[in-house]
């Protein structure tokens, strides 16, 4: 019994969600082996710096510079024979992959795992998180998408077993067209340690100014809620919840955001969570470690000040 991680590698980096997949799988038996996918030897060169692997499985090749669900479903069914759990992080391409790699297997998948319990029992969200439920899976392979940011990095180690795998790309009727990345001197939204979010109490998108202020204080990632970005406030690369991003810092400030539960379940595992809001019973306080009851255009330049 082993289990495959497949590395979350971003523009030929590896992702720091790569490093909280081991930390989640260590509970199950067996060895924890690592699928780095990439055009280059980057990714590699960094996974062989983290602790919890029994082994790492690189595959370079000019054809995974913009990989597809399509093209690299293939590759996970050629090597899946040798384990029992096959594990990707809870993300775009992860839950684009794994239903491809389920159905190839004829398998059933398990979706945003958020505990592991055991080999074959774990726990995942449903309903934005208002609902947790505990799930024992009977078939001999499982396919989960693992919640990354609910749990704890692994530290820095060294894994010296490498394996290159010689494996080229198949021709698939999906090809990369392009891609609009939003560039930025703040930290990545999904691996900040701090985030600040704003919502629809900003009014416009030009009050987003006083939070950014505070964001280049903090040295914090932006984010908003679905309101602000629905309104255009904001571009929806920023959205945080349900349908947007899930992020788990170490500190989390919601400016102005009501805290509807589409909102909380992106959020809500932040290790502390401020929330500034004038109306005093707002749904954010219920989830808040604190919470202040004001007025957030006399707040921020006032936080802003003092930092």
């Amino acid at each position: 019994m082993s289990t495959l991680v497949i590395a979350d590698v971003q523009q030929g980096k590896l992702d720091g969600a790569t490093a909280k997949l081991i930390s989640a799988v260590q509970k199950i038996s067996g060895e924890v082996h690592l699928l780095v996918v990439s055009f280059n030897e980057n990714a590699l060169t960094q996974a062989k710096g983290l602790s919890g692997l029994d082994k790492i499985i690189g595959v370079t090749h000019v054809g995974f510079e913009h990989p597809t669900a399509e093209i690299m479903a293939p590759l996970i069914v050629s090597v899946a024979s040798e384990y029992s759990h096959i594990v990707a992080n809870t993300s775009t391409q992860g839950k684009n992959l794994l239903p491809r790699v389920a159905a190839l297997l004829d398998t059933q998948q398990v979706s945003d795992v958020i505990e592991i319990i055991s080999d074959d029992t774990f726990k995942r969200s449903f309903y934005a998180g208002n609902v947790i439920a505990k799930v024992q899976v009977s078939s001999a392979k499982k396919i989960l998408t693992i919640r990354a940011t609910v749990f704890n990095p692994v530290a820095a180690g060294s894994c010296d077993d490498v394996k290159i795998l010689d494996y080229e790309p198949g021709e698939s009727k999906v090809s990369f067209v392009s891609a609009q990345i939003s560039e930025s001197t703040r930290p990545e939204l999904t691996s900040a340690s701090i985030v600040i979010s704003g919502g629809r109490g900003l009014q416009n998108g030009e009050n987003f100014v006083l939070l950014e202020k505070v964001a280049d204080k903090l040295g914090a990632a932006i984010g908003a809620s679905r309101a602000a970005v629905d309104a255009g406030f904001v571009s929806n690369d920023l959205q945080v919840g349900q349908t947007g991003k899930i992020v788990a810092p170490d500190l989390y400030i919601a400016v102005g955001i009501s805290g509807a539960i589409q909102h909380l379940a992106g959020m809500k595992d932040s290790k502390v969570i401020v929330a500034i809001n004038k109306d005093p019973d707002a749904p954010i306080f219920q989830v808040a470690d604190y919470g202040l009851v004001a007025d957030l255009f006399d707040v921020l330049p006032e936080l802003e000040s003092k930092l």
